[in-house]
C-alpha cells in the first residue's frame, strides 16, 4: 500500500486585493531513503515516500546493479527510511560501479557522480521493430497522466513518470518529489512484475527530459521517451545513439521530435 507523500502547514498568504488569510497548505514530503544492497548502503536519494521497493528496484536496475528479476532475492522496507535489497545467492555485487553513488537530490539523480563516463551504462541499444504511435494517440497521453496524479492535484509540487502501450492506455503512473524517483518507480513497477523489456511501451515525464531519464528508459528497454518540456543535449545525443524515439514539449496540439522520427506516423 502506499504511504502519504503529503503533509501540512499552516501558512498567512497575501492576496492580490492586500488583505493576509491564515489557512492550511498541502505540501509534498521529502525525505532520504537509503538503499543498502546486504548490509552495504549504496546510495541515499531524497524522494516522497511511497513505493519505496519500487524505486530500489528501478535504481538497481537503471544503474546497472542488477540486469534480471532472477537477481533479486528480496526487497524489504524498515521504517526508518532505509530499504534492503537482497541478491540471489551467486549474484556478486559490482563494487566499482557503486562507489561513485553518495546523496542524491530530488532535482538530480545525477549529482555526486564524477564523469558522464562513470555514468553511461553499458545497455545495449532499442532493437527496431515496427512499433510506431499516431499524433493523435501521442497528444492524449499528458491528460491522461495527469488525471492520474492525485498528490500533484493538491500540491502543486511534484513530478509523475507514465508508462503506456502504443494504444494509449497507462500501465503504470507513479509520482515522486524527484523526476528520476518517479521514473525508478515506475520502471522498478515493472522490473518487480517481470514484465521487462518494455519494447512496445512508452514513458512519459511531467518535467525535463535529461540524460538520466533516456538512461533509465533504455534499461528498462523503452524505446520511446516523451516530456512535457525539453530534452538536454545530452538526452537527445544518447537517444540517437541508443534508437530512442525522444519527443520534447508535448504539449497539446503542439511537440518536437528529436530523434527516430519513424515512430512517429505523422
Amino acid at each position: 500500500m502506499k504511504e502519504s507523500g503529503i503533509g501540512s502547514q499552516k501558512i498567512i498568504r497575501r492576496k492580490r486585493d492586500g488583505e493576509l488569510e491564515y489557512l492550511p497548505d498541502e505540501l509534498t514530503i521529502e525525505e532520504p531513503l537509503e538503499i543498502r544492497v546486504g548490509r552495504k548502503p549504496i546510495a541515499t536519494t531524497m524522494r516522497t515516500p511511497g513505493h519505496d521497493e519500487e524505486l530500489a528496484a528501478g535504481f538497481l536496475l537503471s544503474e546497472g546493479i542488477v540486469r534480471s528479476r532472477d537477481q533479486v532475492a528480496s526487497i524489504s522496507v524498515t521504517g526508518d527510511n532505509r530499504v534492503g535489497v537482497g541478491l540471489t545467492a551467486g549474484v556478486k555485487l559490482k563494487l566499482n560501479s557503486t562507489k561513485r553513488f553518495g546523496t542524491i537530490s530530488s532535482s538530480c539523480g545525477l549529482c555526486g557522480k564524477t564523469s558522464i563516463d562513470a555514468i553511461r551504462q553499458n545497455f545495449p541499444a532499442i532493437p527496431s521493430t515496427d512499433i510506431r504511435i499516431d499524433i493523435e494517440t501521442l497528444l492524449s497521453l499528458p491528460e491522461t497522466l495527469r488525471n492520474a496524479q492525485s498528490d500533484f492535484a493538491r500540491t502543486g509540487g511534484i513530478h509523475a513518470a507514465g508508462i503506456f502501450g502504443v494504444d494509449s492506455k497507462l500501465k503504470i503512473a507513479r509520482e515522486d518529489i524527484g523526476r528520476h524517483n518517479a521514473v525508478d518507480k515506475a520502471i522498478g513497477r515493472a522490473f518487480l512484475d517481470e514484465l521487462l523489456p518494455l519494447e512496445r511501451h512508452l514513458l512519459l515525464v511531467s518535467g525535463r527530459a535529461s540524460f538520466e531519464i533516456i538512461q533509465k528508459a533504455l534499461a528498462a528497454g523503452i524505446p520511446i521517451v516523451a516530456a512535457v518540456s525539453a530534452p538536454s543535449s545530452l538526452a537527445v545525443e544518447l537517444a540517437r545513439d541508443s534508437n530512442q524515439t525522444l519527443i520534447g514539449f508535448l504539449r497539446p496540439p503542439s511537440f518536437n521530435i528529436y530523434t527516430h522520427i519513424e515512430r512517429v506516423i505523422l
